[in-house]
């Protein structure tokens, strides 16, 4: 695994990268609230089989946030990513998204559906906004809230709080987890913050991916969670209008949930085995 930062003309973003350069590329593209270490587990699995690129998205990480908030909406950041693509040189790649991440690959998809040769989404690109019950401000204040004042006094609280939150733990996710906090005045904070949720959740309600199902290459492969229950009836509706309406396959995989890929990353590892 090496760590690098490039500039693709306006701010610079930091690069985590596992395998050789001669290997076909897996483009990586994280949740909302996560690094590029997110897919840590899959690429260090895969690493000899394939080149696994994942970025810091803007506000997150080391990559510094946009300063206009409409360059997070889905248009603007399918060009930013277009741009970075082409500063590293990749001409064709394998799109793996989580959540947030999945969203903007959709878009991504249809302004250089040539350029990805295949894509994976786990548990997101599927859950339409106007479909839910929550309102823009609902959800901008829950993020807000959650990101600024999750704050620790001490490296142990932080991880002691995160290793709490998932449904298992590895020494590989352990230096995921350390990707998520920072160190200001003493104190451990959320690498991201409020404003850059609130950016990204505005665009998530302005750009729906629903709106552009159709226009998107077939065969898609969405690996959809399973937990909590209480939301399976309304998963099962949005998976199935995305199975429908952008011709793609749903796989719901049991015992998962919105982590699915650090639930079980071994069903990641293996769906891209059999498929790239």
């Amino acid at each position: 695994m090496k760590r690098y930062f490039i500039n693709n003309g306006e701010i610079d973003v930091h690069i985590t990268e596992w395998g050789h350069h001669s290997n076909p590329v897996i483009f990586c593209l994280h949740g909302l609230g996560s690094t590029g270490l997110s897919f840590i587990e899959i690429a260090e699995e895969l690493k000899e089989e394939f080149r696994f690129i994942s970025i810091d998205a803007p506000g997150h990480g080391k990559t510094p946030s946009f300063a206009e908030s409409d360059k997070y909406e889905y248009p603007n950041l399918a060009l930013w990513l277009n741009r970075i693509l082409d500063v590293l040189e990749i001409k064709k790649f394998y799109f793996l998204s989580h959540s947030w991440g999945s969203f903007v690959s959709l878009y991504y998809l249809v302004k250089f559906p040539k350029r990805v040769i295949n894509t994976i989404l786990i548990d997101g690109g599927y859950q339409t906004k106007w479909r839910g019950d929550k309102t823009v401000e609902q959800e901008i204040s829950y993020y807000e809230k959650d990101f600024e004042e999750y704050v620790f006094n001490n490296w142990d609280d932080f991880f002691k709080t995160e290793k709490e939150s998932y449904s298992r733990w590895s020494p590989l996710l352990e230096v995921a987890v350390g990707d998520l906090g920072i160190e200001v005045n003493n104190r451990v904070i959320w690498h991201a913050r409020g404003k850059t949720a609130r950016h990204i959740i505005k665009a998530m309600y302005k750009y729906e991916t629903e709106d552009i199902y159709e226009q998107l290459p077939e065969h898609i492969l969405l690996l959809r969670a399973s937990l909590p229950k209480e939301l399976d009836e309304k998963r099962t509706i949005t998976a199935e209008i995305f199975k429908q309406k952008a011709r793609g396959h749903v796989k719901l995989i049991e015992n998962t949930t919105h982590m699915l890929h650090w639930d079980n990353p071994n069903v990641v590892v293996e769906e891209i085995r059999k498929n790239w």
